[in-house]
């Protein structure tokens, strides 16, 4: 039953959402980190071939 509170937490994201806003980011810096975050699933989508 925990393993999959903690599964659900995780894939909903709470926790790296915490993790972000525990300290305060520019608007700039938070951009950059979502276009490189897209750029890396781009590069996942293709190495896998979906």
């Amino acid at each position: 039953m925990l393993r999959r509170f903690f599964r659900d937490v995780q894939q909903s994201g709470i926790l790296t959402e915490m993790k972000r806003r525990r300290f305060r980011e520019r608007e700039l810096s938070r951009e950059r980190i979502r276009e490189a975050a897209r750029r890396k699933a781009e590069r996942r989508k293709i190495k896998r071939g979906y």
